[in-house]
């Protein structure tokens, strides 16, 4: 035990500092390892390796199609095409809530948080002069529309996090969609509501509107497809997935062959758009290997026995140990993904078992973890918030106070009001 948390500490303090999960994950396992009685040699190249391995295999396509599909989208204009109408839709007044709106269609949508965070800023930054709002709250609002319930909590959403679940309670997308609605609107309004309380606060202290020091995306240039067939490749991703029940490869393949025969005139240019996707997806996939990796080497050391049971005894409903087992893995990893890996591989098939004893339903299991992913995962050091703030030109100082509060506090209060309905028996 001393060994497992010896482990997680090495691990969550370099995460916090900066280095690469790649190369900190396997450093942190051999901790666990030399204090579990491993072979340490043994223990990363057969051990390690094997959950780095098969969870590469299993989520590899995903990941990749998942890339390709959001630049097809990104450098065919189609998801500036949404956003720009959606911003319009709710005018100057409705600033706040537009670049909202255009954050959860796209994320909501497949496409991948980091294609919104580039397609989405310049119109932010065009909706926050117009209306005068202080930049200081525009990553907190573009975090609400990406970060949040589009990415945890709407049943049916591609996004990744919703996804892993799904093998372990042996789900689909669409699992416990009350749980999942509820805590939606739980994020969606409480951070809106949140988001205007701030805007009218500093605008009380007469701070407005301030141009970025960078203003190389200051210009919303080019003409964009039409908006209707813009919306197809995501509905077609959508329906694919939880009305026809496809697997979510062949669904993703369906949204990048039809963003192709829509710009077919564009052909050639997309081959680098292809290249770009395929590539960056690399690095995301390998993040969350090396992260499920570590989780298989805690599960292999006879403290992991007893992990299992003091995490399994914690008072109350089971779903309340595996909310904290997942978010405290997530701010450990900085990554939603890779903190419910590390988990869901150590732990998984114990809840799947307990889901099966206690009657309640894997799919309630499913959802909290989805929704426990994307909590205590935006700490300072998360990969997301670094590239927000990067591309926004504000500092931490500046905005992650309100980064916090919609994309930690409010949503770990939905994951309670969810754990609260499936008590209840309300899925």
């Amino acid at each position: 035990m001393i060994g497992i948390i010896l482990g997680l500490i090495v691990l969550l303090t370099l995460a916090f500092m900066g280095w690469s999960i790649i190369w900190v994950a396997p450093i942190a396992a051999g901790v666990v390892a030399l204090t579990g009685g491993l072979d340490l040699l043994d223990a990363y190249t057969n051990t390690y390796m094997s959950g780095f391995v098969n969870f590469a295999k299993q989520w590899f396509p995903v990941f990749m199609l998942s890339a390709i599909f959001g630049k097809l989208m990104e450098d065919a204009g189609m998801a500036k095409s949404i956003a720009v109408v959606l911003s319009k839709l709710m005018g100057t007044k409705r600033a706040i809530l537009g670049v909202i709106l255009s954050c959860a269609v796209l994320t909501y949508g497949g496409i991948s948080l980091f294609v919104v965070v580039f397609a989405v800023y310049p119109l932010a930054l065009s909706l926050f002069r117009e209306a005068n709002i202080s930049r200081r709250i525009m990553p907190a609002t573009i975090a609400l529309g990406a970060f949040t319930f589009t990415m945890t909590a709407l049943p049916g959403t591609p996004q990744i996090q919703n996804l892993i679940p799904m093998p372990y309670f042996q789900t689909n997308a669409m699992a416990a969609p009350v749980m999942g609605i509820v805590s939606a609107l739980i994020m969606a309004i409480g951070g809106y509501f949140y988001l205007i309380w701030r805007q009218k606060q500093l605008t009380e202290k007469g701070e407005g509107f301030t141009e970025p020091k960078d203003t190389s995306m200051l210009k919303i240039e080019g003409n964009s497809p039409n908006v209707f067939l813009s919306l197809l490749p995501l509905l077609t991703v959508l329906l694919t997935l939880n009305l026809l029940e496809w697997h979510i490869v062949v669904a993703l393949l369906s949204g990048i062959l039809l963003i192709l025969l829509l710009n077919i005139t564009k052909m050639k240019g997309f081959v680098k758009s292809i290249n770009s996707g395929a590539t960056g997806s690399i690095i995301a996939i390998i993040n969350t290997s090396a992260a499920v990796g570590f989780g298989t080497v805690v599960q292999a050391v006879p403290g992991f026995k007893k992990l299992t049971e003091m995490l399994m005894n914690v008072p109350g409903n089971p779903l309340i140990s595996e909310a904290i087992a997942v978010n405290l893995l997530a701010g450990a990893t900085g990554s939603a993904s890779g903190g419910m890996g590390i988990a869901l591989e150590a732990l998984g098939d114990q809840y799947y078992q307990i889901a099966l004893s206690t009657g309640i339903s894997p799919e309630a299991f499913h959802r909290i973890a989805s929704l426990s992913s994307g909590g205590l995962d935006v700490l300072p050091h998360n990969g997301a918030v670094l590239t927000l703030l990067t591309i926004t030109g504000l500092s931490h100082k500046e905005s992650y106070k309100d980064i916090a509060v919609v994309a930690i506090i409010i949503p770990i209060i939905a994951t309670v009001a969810a754990i609260a309905l499936a008590a209840m028996g309300i899925y």
